[in-house]
């Protein structure tokens, strides 16, 4: 068996020298298992070894599971970690079901030992889930509707975590441990029906595996290495994929991802799905709570007609302007004065060259070039020629803040922006969401309307910024 352990240990390169393992040791076969193969497996492979156990609190007789771990740690000569919290009134505290919040504790548990080893980057985390935890979990997300990664269940190596018993069913384990004279505890809730992965574990795989196909948990874990590949390479084709559709708008803050339509509409409808679960685990820093109807909902804004936009959650606004769809995240700048709301109190650093999406506007390119190479300024309404040397600081669209002006004549004479909007009869409901492009307080350019005469391409102008935004967008 430890031959067998090796072998996949290596094949997903679970450990290397110098690592500093973190081990979750409860005291029952699996983990005593664990704990067993890893001192055997360091023979091979030189690394350090600790042990992690969690007292949930739930238990009357867990303090005996810790006293046994910790005596193991002893005879064995490993560092023992022991975090004890009721799991129970944690779950309540933060309105997680008791099985989440156990799992938070135990890895933060993890986390802590990890840093008291001064693991760095070589610390792993090393728990004993085996081939039937991955049937059931399988089993377990199947009944709830999944894609690829829940159809696979539990991963060998996910991050820093690995899962060295993988290929083990639990009575190769037991048979194991009792050929090795090992005791192990025995938790009474493992016999309780009070979880859904208790039933599975009790009722569902036993009757499969003596009604519908003996070796039941073995032919479905090749069937999850299998669908773990196809995972894997789906991955690859929708990183692909995405990068000939998400358009990079240089902000500082990774807080918007635009979309070009177009490109995305030629993509195949199930790598849609999976581009924007991809755009949104990374604009939401991870899965929980994006569900299938989330992603559909995106998938059919952004291939229909017209302008809409949707909320989900994390604060998350998607939106579609004609070619353009934005899944936006940012964080929201009100200007002194300005809290008409949300929308109207963000600002969006102008990329010099680059291009980025502005609500309202739409997509706008930015480019510079010698004057020496310029022909007859444009007079399109949404291109425009700026005097680049003239600009003092990072230029940005926003909307108003007080003490805004342009410059209205060849004089240099001022004129705020409050009187500029009245003057041209701009209604007073849109003020306050109207996106100008600023230099500091210096408008430069009201769009649709003019630009400041301060920046006006001159026979003196030596390089030129263009702003030029889509008018299909508008």
């Amino acid at each position: 068996m430890i031959a067998k352990v090796f072998d996949y240990v290596q094949k997903y390169r679970m450990i290397e020298e110098s690592d500093t393992i973190a081990a979750g040791v409860s005291g029952g076969a699996d983990s005593v298992c664990l704990l067993f193969v890893l001192l055997r497996l360091r023979e091979k492979i030189p690394f350090r070894l600790a042990v992690v156990h969690v007292n949930h609190g739930i238990r009357e007789d867990a303090g005996r599971d810790a006293d046994y771990v910790k005596k193991l740690c002893e005879e064995n000569n490993l560092p023992f970690y022991l975090t004890e919290i009721n799991v129970k009134d944690y779950a309540g505290e933060y309105g997680l079901s008791e099985e989440e919040a156990g799992r938070k504790v135990r890895y933060q548990a993890f986390r802590e030992a990890l840093l008291k080893e001064n693991a760095g980057d070589r610390g792993k985390i090393a728990v004993a889930h085996n081939s039937n935890d991955r049937a059931e979990t399988m089993l377990f997300h199947f009944f709830r509707g999944t894609g690829l990664t829940g159809a696979s269940g539990i991963k060998p190596v996910s991050g820093n975590v690995i899962r060295p018993l993988l290929c083990l069913e639990r009575r190769e384990i037991e048979g194991w441990l009792k050929g090795q004279h090992i005791s192990y505890q025995t938790d009474s809730t493992n016999h309780q029906d009070i979880y859904t992965r208790n039933r599975i574990r009790h009722h569902i795989l036993p009757y499969a595996e003596e009604n519908v196909c003996s070796g039941v948990i073995a032919h479905m874990n090749q069937a999850g290495d299998n669908l773990l590949e196809a995972e894997e390479f789906i991955v690859r084709q929708t990183d692909i994929a995405k990068k000939r559709c998400v358009v990079s708008d240089n902000r500082q803050e990774k807080d918007v991802i635009i979309i070009a339509l177009p490109e995305f509409k030629k993509e195949d409808s199930y790598l849609q799905g999976r581009i924007l679960l991809s755009c949104l685990e990374e604009i939401a820093q991870g899965r929980k709570d994006i569900t299938s109807n989330h992603i559909n909902s995106i998938r059919k804004l952004f291939v229909s007609d017209g302008c809409k936009e949707i909320h989900l959650p994390y604060g998350i606004t998607v939106y579609k302007k004609y070619d353009v769809g934005m899944i936006d995240k940012g964080k929201i700048r009100k200007s002194p004065g300005n809290t008409s709301g949300e929308d109207a109190g963000r600002e969006y650093p102008v990329p010099i060259p680059g291009s980025l999406f502005v609500p309202g506007l739409g997509m706008a390119e930015i480019t510079v070039f010698s004057c020496e190479k310029c022909e007859n300024i444009p007079k399109k309404t949404y291109t425009k020629w700026f005097d680049y040397d003239k600009i003092t600081k990072s230029i940005a669209f926003r909307v108003r803040r007080k003490g805004d002006f342009l410059t209205v004549n060849e004089r240099m004479g001022h004129k705020s922006l409050q009187d500029y909007f009245v003057n041209e009869k701009i209604p007073k409901a849109e003020r306050d969401s109207f996106y100008v492009l600023a230099d500091g307080s210096h408008i430069m350019w009201v769009p649709g309307y003019r630009i400041s005469e301060y920046y006006k391409v001159s026979e003196t102008t030596l390089n030129i910024l263009q702003v030029k935004v889509n008018e299909k967008n508008l």
